[in-house]
Formats: structure tokens, C-alpha cells, sequence
């Protein structure tokens, strides 16, 4: 593990980040299907909870405007967004569908599709600010609401508080998520505006999902980014067939034990697994950008550029 120091200023006080470079990987399969859409606007995030902590960050830097908006700041960003989005119904099994949130890039090429998988809170407005921003930086953005049908009377995140929707999702099974990952990602590819590849990134609960996607590797899919997830087990990564970028918060201890054993792994595989870690920086730390004095800020203005720039050397721009 290489470690590279660097000064960076957050606030008043120089801050010394330090970033450990490891590595990720993304993927699989299933058939995809439109079968309805409708626009709607864009609402306000009521799961704000996430919990974060400190400061740090490394390399290039972003401008605040062009990375996601914070959980704070979102439903601002959506409204003043020129780019179109709209719901759409995904089939995603013989007897199944999920909603999914897409939004189009301002390009007249084709793109390449990212499958955004959201936190334990569900499909929140800061996911679909995600979507957004991704779409902004050239891509066709699909965020699946994995609460589909799970959250009655009406299917999806927007019925349910938050408690009930971390409820929910921690009953979903894995290999049901997967299934509708690999078909969100099947569709996405299926559209007349869309390249024949796609990427998966994912958030919490999501960046684990994400790095699962990677183990079962499905066709179609050429890479997948984790933002502060758990690492698969070390038995199951002899499967990645994709290349995974890893985010993590330095100050996130839960998650960034198991980034060690994944790293160890993938290197002994032949695997490409890229993590960072970012100093001094929270669990959730894009979506809490005010959190720990500056240093979630930082961490999500380093992630960002990486996140992009990931994706466009695996999937193209």
C-alpha cells in the first residue's frame, strides 16, 4: 500500500490528508424492460440523518458546483436543473419491476450508463442529485428504487420515514438486489441515446451492493465505484471480472476494516481494486458535505473527480 501526504487547507488550519490507494471492482445480469414513465418533480429529502465525522482529502479538488449536491443543499440543485429526467418502470424479472429515476445528459453522442444504487434510506432526493450531477458530467444516469412494492400503500422510498425505509431495505435478500441491478443496467444499455456499457456506484448500503454487483460480474458492465460500503467476503472476489474504485471516509472504522482483507485479495487475484481513504473525512461523507469542520467537504471535492474520471477511462466518455 503506497501512501502519499499532502497539505491541504479546509477552513483557517492547513489539514494533512493522507490517501491510501488499493483498488475495486463491479457487475451482474439480468433482462431489462420498460414498461411505463412519468415526469415528476423533484421533492424534498427528509433522510438527512446520515452520520459523519472530520477532515481530510488528496489530489485535484473540485468546484463545489460541479460535484453532487449535499443532502442540505439538493432539492435547490434538482430544481434548477436544465437536464430532463423522469420515473420509469424497469422489469427486472419474470414477475417483478422496479421505479427507477433516469436522467439524460445535454450531449448529441451516445453515452455510456451509470446504475446508481442509493443508501439504506432508499431513493431520496440526494440520490436523484446524484443522478443529476452524473448526467451533467456526460453520462445516462439510473437510480432503481429497491424499496419498489416493499413499502406500501403506494410502491417506493417516497411512502415510507426513514426508519422504515432502513427497515425495509435491511430485509431485501442479496441476490434479489442483484438481479434488479444487473436488469436496471440491461435497460439502461437498451436505450436509443446509450453506449453498451455501463457502470454501477453505490452509497452505504449501496457501495456495498455495488461491490457485489462486481463479484457477479454480469455482461455489459465495465466498472463499479464504492462510496464507504463493506468489502465482500474474500472467498467470493476471485469472481470480480471488472475494475472498482473504493471511497472511503478515513474516520469510518467499521467500513474501512474490511477494505484491508478485500485489498489484500484482489491484489494476490490480479484484480484491479483502487480504494482511497481520505483523512479525517466521515461515513456518508458526500451526501453530509457540512459535517467535521470542512473535512467531509474536502473528501467529496477529491472523490468526485476520481469517481469521473474512473468511469470514463473503463466505460469511455
Amino acid at each position: 500500500m503506497s501512501t502519499t501526504p499532502l497539505s491541504v487547507r479546509v477552513g483557517p488550519a492547513p489539514v494533512l490528508a493522507r490517501v491510501h490507494r488499493l483498488g475495486v471492482a463491479a457487475c451482474f445480469l439480468a433482462a431489462g424492460l420498460a414498461i411505463g414513465c412519468s415526469r415528476q418533480p423533484p421533492e424534498a429529502d427528509v433522510h438527512a440523518a446520515h452520520e459523519s465525522s472530520s477532515v481530510g482529502s488528496t489530489g485535484s479538488t473540485a468546484d463545489v458546483a460541479t460535484i453532487p449536491a449535499g443532502a442540505t443543499t439538493v432539492a435547490e440543485r434538482l430544481a434548477k436543473s436544465p437536464r430532463h429526467g423522469e420515473y420509469v418502470m424497469v422489469r427486472t424479472g419474470p414477475s417483478d419491476s422496479v421505479r427507477a429515476w433516469v436522467v439524460y445528459p445535454e450531449r448529441s453522442s451516445k453515452a455510456p450508463v451509470i446504475v446508481v444504487v442509493h443508501e439504506i434510506f432508499g431513493l431520496s432526493a440526494w440520490v436523484r442529485g446524484v443522478a443529476d450531477q452524473l448526467a451533467a458530467d456526460g453520462f445516462i444516469a439510473i437510480a432503481p428504487d429497491l424499496l419498489t412494492g416493499k413499502a406500501p400503500p403506494v410502491p417506493g422510498t417516497d411512502t415510507v420515514e426513514a426508519q422504515a425505509a432502513t427497515a425495509a431495505i435491511r430485509s431485501l435478500q442479496s441476490q434479489d438486489v442483484q438481479r434488479q441491478i444487473a436488469a436496471v443496467g440491461q435497460y439502461g444499455m437498451s436505450l436509443p441515446a446509450a453506449e453498451k456499457r455501463y457502470g454501477v456506484v453505490g452509497f452505504c448500503w449501496g457501495g456495498s451492493a455495488s461491490f457485489n454487483s462486481a463479484v457477479m460480474s454480469p455482461a455489459g458492465q465495465g466498472a463499479a465505484v464504492v462510496y464507504y460500503g463493506t468489502s465482500p467476503a474474500t472467498a467470493s472476489l476471485a469472481s470480480v471480472k471488472v475494475p472498482v474504485l473504493g471511497l472511503y471516509g478515513g474516520e469510518d472504522a467499521r467500513v474501512g476494516a474490511t477494505v484491508p482483507p478485500a485489498d489484500s485479495a484482489m491484489k494476490a487475484l490480479g484484480k484491479r481494486f483502487e480504494p482511497h481513504s481520505f483523512a479525517g473525512a466521515g461515513h456518508g461523507f458526500l451526501r453530509q458535505q457540512d459535517g467535521q469542520n470542512g473535512a467531509n467537504l474536502a473528501a467529496a471535492r477529491q472523490a468526485w473527480p476520481m469517481t469521473i474520471a474512473f468511469f470514463r477511462s473503463t466505460l469511455g466518455r
